[in-house]
């Protein structure tokens, strides 16, 4: 995950693609059922909002295009930085900008609010 063309290759459904991340999403989809759905059961972990509204679907498509764009997850963004490579460095600052920019936007009396 942390190699933006293994992420790119996967996402090129209709060039050469690469399933490999397959194996990658299946873990995390296996310890998240596993481990995730007792902590909910038990009350461990609750949610703020349930809703799919519009700020919902408008962050996930953004992150999916700069997924898509990058060849980063957040998380391996990170990892590269240890790279110092131009392209790590932009996209962990445009990650680090977007995400001040949801909290403004979703701070408590802020105008999106009202």
């Amino acid at each position: 995950m942390a190699n933006p063309r293994k992420v790119l290759d996967f996402l090129d459904v209709a060039g050469d693609w690469d399933p490999s991340l397959l194996l990658v999403m299946a873990g995390a989809v296996a310890v998240t059922a596993v481990f995730f759905r007792p902590l909910i059961r038990k009350k461990q972990v609750t949610f703020e909002r349930t809703a799919i509204d519009a700020p919902l679907v408008i962050g996930a498509a953004v992150f999916g295009i700069g997924w898509g764009i990058g060849g980063y997850c957040p998380g391996p963004a990170l990892t590269a930085l240890s790279n110092l490579s131009a392209e790590a460095l932009v996209f962990v600052a445009a990650m680090v900008a977007g995400g001040m920019l949801a909290k403004i936007r979703l701070s408590p009396g802020s105008l999106a609010q009202r």
